[in-house]
This record gives structure tokens, sequence and C-alpha cells, in this order.
């Protein structure tokens, strides 16, 4: 039980962490098109990002995948701000098969930029046991982001008129956030 506290522990504050808040950024952006009544779609969106993100730490740990990190860190802003071009545009994502392949191929992006420095902490008898109490800190921290937003948006929902502006203003501050990480680790490319 003390294993999965631990890396429940570390998979909440792995998305929650207000220092790396490329989670948060992307789970917000993929939240913001939506209302409650999407909520199952939305589960089993997040379910599929965390998903992603599990394979990719599984094939890093137990595979040893090898990614370049710097490409790795520059696309992982990238999955956001084209998450973001929806909101931007007023329009529902494309919904279905598309975006559950999308947002588990960005899970698996995300998990890459985790994977080396998770495989540094596993102990190999425990590596199964971990995977999975990391993945189930990292799904509840990303529902407790979609409620949050879902929340804050049906706060407004009686302003319909405001609600558009709103979404698209939020979307916007997470684009402009996403775009100067891009900016930010680009030059890493080159190196």
């Amino acid at each position: 039980m003390e294993i999965f506290h631990l890396y429940f522990t570390l998979g909440l504050t792995h998305v929650l962490d207000m220092n790396g808040l490329d989670h948060f950024y992307f789970i917000s952006a993929l939240t913001l098109p939506f209302g409650w009544k999407d909520r199952k779609n939305l589960v089993l969106w997040v379910s599929l990002f965390t998903l992603g993100h599990t394979l990719s730490l599984i094939g890093n740990y137990f595979v040893g995948w090898q990614f370049s990190s710097a490409w790795i860190e520059f696309l992982i802003p990238v999955t956001i701000a084209v998450s973001c071009w929806p909101v931007l545009k007023g329009q529902l994502p494309h919904q279905g098969v598309f975006m559950s392949f999308v947002t588990l191929g960005y899970g698996l992006i995300h998990g890459l930029g985790f994977g080396r420095y998770f495989a540094m902490m596993v102990q190999p008898e425990e590596a199964g046991w971990s995977l999975f109490s990391f993945a189930v800190g990292v799904e509840m921290a990303q529902f407790l982001i979609v409620g949050m937003v879902l929340l804050f948006l049906s706060i407004f929902n009686h302003l319909s008129q405001w609600q558009s502006w709103l979404r698209r203003i939020f979307g916007g501050v997470i684009f402009l956030m996403a775009l100067l990480m891009i900016v930010e680790r680009f030059p890493a490319l080159l190196e």
C-alpha cells in the first residue's frame, strides 16, 4: 500500500505541479469546447490520454524506447497549441474515433517527456504496481482539472453570449502559453 500511495501521489503532483503546467494546459484545452453534457466523451478522452501516457512509460521502462528529449519537449506544447485551435475558432473539435486517436497520440507524446525520469525512480520488482498507481494518480488529477473547468464554465452558463468569449479568452491564454513554450524549446532542436 505504501508503494501505491507514493506513486499515486507522484501521479497527482506530476499533473498538478505548477512548475510543469503542460498537463493542466492540455486537459483544460481539451475540456474548454465542451460542457457537462459531454462528460462521457471527456472521461473517455482523458482516459485515452492517460493510457497513451502510461504506454509511453511502459515502452520507456520495459522496452527502452529512446527518443530525442529535445523533440519530445518541443512536441508537448505543439499538442497543447493544436488542442486550443478549435476553441479559438469557436468550433467543437472533430469527435469520435478521430478525436480518440489524436488524444491517445498526444498522451504518448506527453508520456515520453516523463519516461526517463520515471524509469530512474522505479525499482524493477515494483514496476507494474508503480506504473498502475502513477496512472491512477494522473487520471484523478486530470478528472479534477476537467471538473474545475466545467464548473467554472457552468458558473457563466446563464450568460451564454459571454460563455463563447470566455472559452476563447482562456483558450487564447493557453495557446499563448504553449507558443511561449514552443519558442523557448525551439533552440534545443538546433543543438
